[in-house]
């Protein structure tokens, strides 16, 4: 899948055209907008009800989570909540696509709003590419807002096509907002790092996303709402009426959006349960109360206003510095999951201080054959050697490991990708939210997450990670030169496979790094 790297390359091998842009579109002036906020008064809905019974026994200031890495589980958790809403349902994601994921998402979004429920909806504008007539159409349905984050000026129906002629505005439309969440009538949320499509829900055939969520329910679900209104009311929150035109009435339109989000084709079914063996959320609020693990958490939220800065403050108060804040709290142990990692001078410097106080660091990301982006990983690659040298301990996962081995599990015939944004600290405490370790999380999106302090969840998270560094895993290594890379693996005979040549390598992907090296800077991924 495309993602936001993608017009970087874009960018610097279309810079010729520039000049030929000067009649592109430009972005319409922000219109006078109503402004909203969070609806508070939900303590009597069923989901309050619902919330205070499944907090029952929470200690003072204390929330209530459930972990969800199963993707059937984690849509079934958004599908639940939206039809038992009374009041509101704030829902903000970097990605909706028009699939069967994405599609069944929004007729949920649309029935609750004709149940009465206040439906506000903010997405980012980068994937909205030929779903401009979806959007527009949605937001006629009544109780439904639907508000574009920093919109490219140019709409037409592929990405590629959008982001050539919106280099003109290169600056700010290279800022997306990376955020994911869900909350209904105030009492719970869903947050984490899946986007609304297929592959983050093990809908597809071809390649799924290993990922996870948290549900939530106290406090911190009133504060990330305070986040929700703070992007839902920036001067960032466009209205889709505000850039996409509409040639037809409401009544027609309501009629439309029901066309376009029809889906025929039967949906996937899958027999996955949920791997700490809870019943589904359906299931569970069903019965009248959610189990949930009790813990004080902060919420991490970049500022909608992240993206109009054009220096690098590294004192600015984000998502990574406050992450990286957290690391340095370890007394033993720091094991990261990141699908995109490029820890650059500030994250060598992090991880060195943290050896040099005899802290275990561990890194699990993807392997070339696993990575959506290879411009991403060419540029994490540079960093092996040196990481290894300090002493971190470095895991990639490889599908073509896992199919050499028999060992698809979950996934069926199809492979694996890490996308899951989780970092355990001395196995105590999880951080869990849509930020990568990555310069594009640091300086150019912005992103959000959640710390929790407890054991039990970051034992829980820690546990599936060292289940997955099983035999889809590389272990990287130095040989005995110092120098040269190793990926270590355990073949089905349980001897020790050690190869020196980068796995999932091919003169395909060699040609297309060598043709982009000269134009990927790095703090451009």
């Amino acid at each position: 899948m495309a993602s936001a790297r993608t017009f970087v390359s874009l960018h610097l091998l279309v810079l010729l055209l520039i000049s030929a842009l000067a009649g592109c579109a430009s972005l319409p002036p922000l219109p006078a907008r109503t402004g909203s906020k969070a609806i508070t008064d939900t303590r009597g809905t069923l989901l309050g009800r619902l919330a205070n019974a499944s907090l029952d026994g929470s200690g003072p200031g204390e929330s209530g989570f459930r972990l969800l890495p199963a993707g059937d589980f984690a849509f079934d958790a958004r599908v639940a909540l939206a039809r038992r809403a009374e009041r509101s349902l704030d829902v903000q994601y970097y990605q909706i696509q028009r699939d069967s994921i994405g599609l069944q998402f929004l007729r949920e979004l649309r029935d609750a709003a004709g149940r009465g429920v206040r439906v506000r909806l903010l997405v980012d504008d980068l994937y909205t590419a030929g779903e401009d007539e979806l959007f527009r159409t949605l937001a006629e349905v009544p109780n439904v807002e639907v508000r574009l984050f920093n919109p490219l000026p140019a709409r037409g129906a592929t990405l590629a096509g959008r982001l050539i002629f919106s280099l003109h505005e290169f600056t700010r439309i290279n800022h997306r907002m990376h955020n994911k969440l869900f909350i209904a009538d105030n009492r719970f949320s869903v947050s984490g790092g899946r986007n609304m499509a297929d592959e983050y829900f093990m809908r597809s055939a071809q390649a799924n996303f290993i990922d996870m969520d948290v549900i939530a329910a106290g406090p911190v679900v009133r504060e990330l709402s305070g986040v929700f209104d703070h992007y839902w009311n920036s001067d960032y929150a466009y209205p889709v009426q505000s850039v996409v035109a509409l040639r037809i009435d409401a009544a027609a339109a309501q009629r439309r959006f029901d066309e376009l989000a029809n889906n025929p084709a039967p949906a996937f079914e899958s027999t996955l349960g949920d791997p700490y063996g809870l019943a589904s959320v359906e299931f569970e609020l069903a019965a009248g109360q959610m189990t949930l693990t009790f813990a004080n958490a902060s919420v991490f939220a970049d500022a909608p206003e992240k993206i109009a800065r054009k220096d690098r403050d590294e004192n600015l108060a984000t998502v990574t510095r406050s992450t990286l804040e957290a690391f340095h709290s370890a007394r033993s142990e720091v094991v990261i999951a990141s699908p995109y990692f490029i820890p650059g001078p500030i994250g060598l410097d992090s991880m060195k201080e943290a050896i040099d106080n005899h802290i275990r660091v561990v890194v699990l990301t993807n392997g070339l054959g696993a990575t959506d982006e290879p411009l991403v990983h060419w540029r994490y690659a540079r960093y092996r050697r040196q990481l290894l040298k300090m002493g971190v301990e470095i895991y990639e996962l490889s599908p073509s490991l896992a199919r050499d081995a028999g060992n698809f599990g979950d996934f069926r015939k199809s492979f694996g990708r890490l996308h899951a944004k989780v970092a355990m600290i001395d196995r105590r405490t999880l951080f869990i939210g849509s930020m990568n370790l990555d310069n594009r999380s640091a300086w150019s999106n912005t992103e959000a997450g959640l710390l929790i302090d407890s054991p039990q969840l970051a034992q829980a998270v820690y546990g599936l990670v060292d289940r997955d560094r099983g035999a889809s895993v590389y272990r990287l290594r130095l040989a005995a030169d110092g120098e040269t890379l190793e990926w270590v693996s355990t073949g089905r005979d349980g001897k020790q496979v050690v190869l020196r040549n980068e796995p999932d390598n091919n003169w395909l992907l060699r040609l297309k790094m060598f043709l982009l090296e000269p134009f990927a800077q790095e703090e451009l991924l």
